[in-house]
């Protein structure tokens, strides 16, 4: 008897929900769009993908429509989705949840999603660009300019970045000054004191409130915020969620700014900055 690895296309998940931004952009990316029956609400690349029927926010998700539309493969991601999969998974559906914290491992989530939706060639190119576009704007402002940065991922209370965002700012010539706490399994463990950040005084601030706007006068006004060198000069910036809080081929977007904003800072002149304290 003779077995083959070749399966034909209809072996493959043809009915698929994503449950995140990121999944469904994945997908897309693979040229599987097609295949695409239900989304996250906050689905916003490819524009298109807006069209599909929403089915889930990121912590809840509508059953009975995806009842209705019968997946034979669901994808989502992070640990604040266990229960969804639970339910999910109670209901009879194929799911497929990630849990990525690094940009490694959202290089090896590309190649999962691809093996499993019959995409690996397809997968292994997109990975290969999203990294090799990373090392060209990481050849950018250099090593003589180093912003030591404050990542805001949330206002209240106050979360620092997670491990890709702490990667992206080193691997683009800044200097993450919460870097430790990136590392936190939890958003619980990546929370700072007010204090903190004034110790720390970052020469850069950039905010990104996970899904809403971030308001730069509100960091402007708390407590002894005046002091730090990032108010004072004024490099407080916004990072939209989709760019930089989504751990697929998005974070291009926000690494594409993040490199703008360090070559800018390298421009000035020291008589540009006010020292902070």
């Amino acid at each position: 008897m003779t077995f083959t690895s070749k399966l034909s296309l209809s072996a493959w998940p043809r009915r698929i929900i994503c449950l995140t931004a990121e999944t469904t952009e994945i997908v897309y990316l693979l040229g599987a769009g097609e295949r695409i029956v239900g989304v996250s609400g906050y689905s916003v690349r490819p524009p298109e993908a807006r069209e599909k029927p929403k089915v889930a926010a990121f912590t809840s998700i509508k059953i009975e429509k995806i009842r209705e539309l019968n997946p034979d493969l669901i994808l989502g991601f992070s640990d604040l989705q266990k229960q969804i999969a639970h339910d999910l998974i109670q209901e009879g559906f194929p799911v497929f949840i990630t849990n990525q914290r690094s940009l490694s491992e959202i290089g090896d989530v590309l190649l999962a999603i691809g093996r499993l939706i019959g995409k690996p060639e397809k997968a292994e190119e997109i990975r290969e660009n999203f990294f090799g576009e990373l090392e060209k704007l990481a050849e950018g402002p250099g090593p003589d300019c180093c912003p030591r940065v404050y990542f805001e991922e949330w206002d209240e209370p106050l979360i620092s970045g997670i491990s890709w965002v702490s990667e992206l700012i080193e691997r683009l010539g800044g200097e993450d000054i919460f870097k430790e706490k990136s590392l936190g399994k939890t958003a619980k463990d990546r929370t700072v004191r007010t204090e903190d950040v004034i110790a720390k005084n970052p020469d850069m601030i950039l905010a990104s409130w996970c899904g809403k706007k971030v308001q730069i006068e509100k960091i402007k006004s708390r407590p002894g915020w005046d002091q730090i060198k990032a108010v004072k000069n004024n490099k407080i910036f916004e990072i939209k969620s989709a760019d930089i809080l989504q751990p697929g081929p998005s974070l291009l977007h926000g690494a594409r700014k993040i490199s703008k904003f360090f070559r800018d800072f390298k421009s000035l002149s020291p008589r540009e900055l006010v020292d902070g304290f």
